[in-house]
């Protein structure tokens, strides 16, 4: 049986949707957090789950405590 090669720069949890979620962070010119955000909340169902969920919510929380310490200077 013959075995296909993993794609690894555009694996299929990130293939088939009207766009592609780097297009998007890029369009809405986003920061790494925000992006990051972006990125592990789209591809939850079909990659991590709850995994990826937290990761994401692991992101919001670093973004709102570097936007809160950011405004304080």
């Amino acid at each position: 049986m013959e075995q296909k090669a993993v794609d690894k720069i555009n694996p299929p949890y990130y293939i088939g949707t009207k766009i592609q979620v780097s297009d998007f962070i890029s369009e809405f010119n986003l920061d790494y957090f925000s992006g990051n955000i972006i990125k592990y909340v789209v591809r939850h169902k079909q990659k991590n789950g709850i995994e990826d969920l937290e990761k994401a919510k692991w992101y919001l929380e670093k973004l709102i405590e570097c936007t809160t310490t950011s405004k304080k200077k």
